[in-house]
């Protein structure tokens, strides 16, 4: 074996992240804590529409006797670190999705402000199961309420349930 390539199937929602020569991380189920250094080679031009993934091939960077063919194989695309003098981007908020409410075509969340709500306009990302990432508009550490009844309006004053 002269070279070594993993092929993994990606969520189509998560496509847009991978690029042509991304850092991965490759740990081989054999050798959990080995992490094995790699990068994208392509992704491969069609979909699965029956798993709505899209293949993409990776090449592993250092050959080794321990990797054989057919292994199981997990992978983490890795961010490029951010230019010199620039800082690294804020993490990303979560919510569930039952906090985000639509109201005059936007997304909405109400933030809990001691003891009323205040309604604030966010922009959404992407989505994973029952949570959704925010973007812009709640910070990390805030409180928002779940499940909002259609009467709550901003401003309005609650009682935090434990």
């Amino acid at each position: 074996m002269s070279s070594l390539e993993i092929e993994v199937d990606v969520n189509e929602t998560y496509i847009n992240r991978v690029e042509p020569g991304q850092k991965v991380q490759a740990t081989l189920d054999a050798y959990p804590e080995w992490k094995i250094p790699a990068h994208v080679i392509t992704t491969i031009p069609s979909a699965d529409r029956q798993k709505a993934t899209v293949k993409v091939r990776i090449a592993i960077e250092g050959l080794d006797p321990r990797i054989l063919p057919d292994m199981g194989v997990k992978v983490a695309f890795l961010k490029d670190a951010p230019p010199a003098g620039q800082a690294p981007s804020a993490p990303a908020v979560i919510v569930p999705k039952a906090a985000v409410k639509s109201l005059d075509g936007k997304s909405v969340v109400f933030v809990l402000n001691e003891d009323h709500v205040e309604r604030r306009a966010i922009t959404v990302g992407l989505e994973n199961g029952d949570q959704v990432e925010v973007v812009s508009g709640v910070h990390a550490g805030e409180r928002v309420v779940i499940d909002a009844p259609a009467t709550l309006k901003d401003g309005d004053k609650v009682k935090v349930q434990q």
